[in-house]
C-alpha cells in the first residue's frame, strides 16, 4: 500500500588495554627444594647451552635469549658481562647452592640430561602456544613474552638463597618482576567521547566505495556550472543550519553524492535510533530532486521507508503532492529534504502515514492500531541499532560508538519501562515515571526482552553507563526486572 503524501515542511531549531600476566611457575619454583629439582624438573623457556669456544670447566653459561628463526627454537647467546657474572656466582654462591640449583660443575651425564630435557620441553611447549600464523604456516614468537618467562623462572631458583649484597641489583633476572607498569594510555571510553565530541555535523570525506549510488556516475559528461553552484549552496546551508540531530558527509571527489544520519526524535518510537540515508544529485539537479536510499537492514519500520531502501516522500517526487509539497527547483534544498524526513516520516504515530489510515485517527480502533504499530516499530528500531553498531557505515564508525555510549543508558531505561507497561513512544526523558501505561502485548515483551539483552551487551562494550542493569542482572539474573518495593509489616 502506498503511503500518504507529506504535507508539512518543518525546520527543527535544533584503547588499548594494558594487562599483566602472572607466571604460575614462579610460585611453585620458590617452594621447591634443591633435592627434588632433578626429579620434578620444571619446564624452562630458556635453553642452557654449553659454550664451546670458552673453557669453564664444564660450567653452564646462562645466555640472553635470541631466536633462531630457521629452527624455530631459542638459543643461547653469551656475553662478556654474563661470563663475569658466572664467575661471581661460581665463587660466591656455590657454597650455599646445590649443583642442581645452579647447574654448575655438573657431571657430564647430568649436563647432557639437562640439555635433553630443555630441548624436549622447548619442542613440546611451542606446540601448545598460540604463536602459529595460519596465513604462512610458520611459527611467530613473541620475544618479549619469552624473555619475561625465562627471567621469572631463573629468578625463582634463587628465592631461598641468601645472596651477597648487590648481586640482585647487578643481575637483571634476579630482580623482582614488576607486573603492573604505569601507563599513560587514555581509557577507551574517554577516547570515544573525545572523538565523538570533536566530530563536525557537516564534513567532507574521500572514499565513497560503500555508498549506494557509488557506481552510478556521469562519466564523460562535464557537469554544468549551475549544477556545481547549486550543490555548493546546499553544502553551505548544511554546514550552517543543520539541526543538532542530523549529521552529513559530502564527498570531495564525488560532489553528486551525500550521506546523512538522522537521530530518532524524542517522543516517538524512533527515539535515540540512528537512521542512515544515501543521496545522489542527478545531472539535471536542481530541476530534479535528489535520489534517496534508506539503509534499512531489510526492515520496514515506517510506511514511507521501504525494506528495499526506497524513500517515499512528496518532496522527492516519489509520492504525489501539490504546491509546496513538491520539489521546487528554485526554492527546495537538501536541508529541507533531511528535516522533512525527520519531522514528517519519523513521527510520533507513523501508522497514520499509511494512505487512508489518517481517517481512523480519532477512533478507538485507529488509536489501538497505532499503538500496536509503535510496538513493532520500536522492535525494528532496536534491531536497527544493533545493525548500526555491528556494521556502521564508512566515516560514521566513531559517531555510532559515541552516540550509543552517550544514549545507551536512556535507551535501556526506556526498554525496561516498556516491559513494565509504559506506552511505547512516550517521552523517553519521562519514561521512568510512565509505569501506569495502557499495557504492551506479551509478544512485544518477549521480543523486547531478548533485544534488551543484546543491546545491554553492545552498549557495555561501547562504555555506556550500564552499571544499574548489570548489577540487577547479577542479583536476579534478569537486567529487565525492576526492583521490587519493600513493605514493612505492622502487628496490630
Amino acid at each position: 500500500m502506498e503511503p500518504k503524501p507529506a504535507t508539512k515542511h518543518h525546520l527543527s531549531p535544533e584503547a588499548s588495554l594494558s594487562s599483566s600476566v602472572d607466571d604460575p611457575e614462579i610460585t611453585s619454583a620458590g617452594s621447591s627444594s634443591a633435592s627434588s629439582s632433578n626429579q620434578n624438573k620444571r619446564p624452562r623457556n630458556n635453553v642452557l647451552n654449553e659454550r664451546e669456544d670458552y673453557e669453564t670447566d664444564s660450567s653452564m653459561i646462562i645466555g640472553e635469549n635470541t631466536l633462531d628463526y630457521k629452527n624455530k627454537k631459542p638459543v643461547g647467546c653469551v656475553t662478556d658481562w654474563q661470563i663475569q657474572q658466572q664467575d661471581v656466582l661460581s665463587s660466591d654462591l656455590m657454597g650455599s647452592c646445590t649443583t642442581s640449583d645452579l647447574q654448575t660443575d655438573a657431571p657430564d651425564d647430568s649436563q647432557k640430561n639437562l640439555e635433553s630435557d630443555a630441548m624436549d620441553y622447548t619442542s613440546d611447549h611451542f606446540d601448545e602456544c598460540d604463536y602459529f600464523d595460519e596465513d604462512d604456516g610458520e611459527y611467530e614468537f613473541d620475544t618479549d613474552m619469552i624473555d619475561n618467562d625465562c627471567s621469572y623462572n631463573l629468578a625463582a631458583k634463587f628465592d631461598h638463597l641468601d645472596l651477597p649484597p648487590g648481586v640482585e641489583a647487578t643481575v637483571p633476572w634476579l630482580q623482582k618482576p614488576i607486573h603492573e607498569k604505569p601507563s599513560n594510555h587514555v581509557p577507551l571510553e574517554e577516547e570515544i567521547d573525545k572523538i565523538f565530541n570533536s566530530l563536525k555535523q557537516f564534513d567532507t570525506v574521500e572514499d565513497c566505495s560503500d555508498h549506494h549510488f557509488a557506481k552510478e556516475t556521469n562519466e564523460g559528461k562535464k557537469p554544468p556550472k549551475e549544477w556545481m553552484k547549486k550543490i555548493q549552496q546546499d553544502w553551505k546551508l548544511l554546514e550552517n543550519d543543520l539541526p543538532e540531530t542530523i549529521y552529513v558527509r559530502a564527498y570531495e571527489e564525488r560532489m553528486d553524492l551525500l550521506r546523512a544520519v538522522i537521530i530518532g526524535p524524542a517522543g516517538t518510537p524512533y527515539h535515540d535510533g540512528l537512521f542512515f540515508f544515501d543521496f545522489q544529485f542527478p545531472s539535471d539537479y536542481p530541476y530534479q530532486p535528489p535520489k534517496a536510499h534508506y539503509h534499512s537492514g531489510g526492515l520496514r519500520l515506517n510506511p514511507n521507508l521501504y525494506a528495499c531502501g526506497k524513500v517515499c516522500l512528496s518532496l522527492l517526487n516519489t509520492w504525489s503532492g501539490s504546491g509546496c509539497e513538491k520539489w521546487n527547483p528554485h526554492k527546495s534544498t537538501m536541508l529541507q529534504v533531511l528535516v522533512s524526513i525527520q519531522a514528517l516520516v519519523l513521527n510520533e504515530k507513523p501508522y497514520f502515514n499509511e494512505p487512508g489510515y489518517e481517517m481512523t485517527a480519532n477512533s478507538q480502533y485507529g488509536q489501538k492500531s497505532a499503538l500496536k504499530y509503535n510496538e513493532n516499530t520500536f522492535l525494528y528500531s532496536c534491531k536497527t541499532m544493533l545493525y548500526s553498531l555491528r556494521r556502521p557505515p564508512k566515516y560514521f564508525e566513531d559517531f555510532v560508538a559515541g552516540h550509543f555510549r552517550k544514549r545507551g543508558h536512556t535507551i535501556l531505561v526506556a526498554c525496561r519501562a516498556y516491559l513494565d507497561n509504559a506506552r511505547v513512544g512516550c517521552d523517553v526523558e519521562k519514561v521512568q515515571n510512565a509505569n501506569a501505561g495502557e499495557g504492551c502485548s506479551s509478544d512485544f515483551k518477549a521480543q523486547l526482552k531478548q533485544l534488551f539483552e543484546d543491546l545491554l551487551m553492545e552498549f557495555t562494550v561501547k562504555g555506556a553507563d550500564c552499571k544499574e542493569f548489570l548489577s540487577q542482572k547479577a542479583k536476579v539474573g534478569d537486567a529487565t526486572a525492576l526492583p521490587k518495593p519493600e513493605y514493612s509489616t505492622v502487628e496490630l
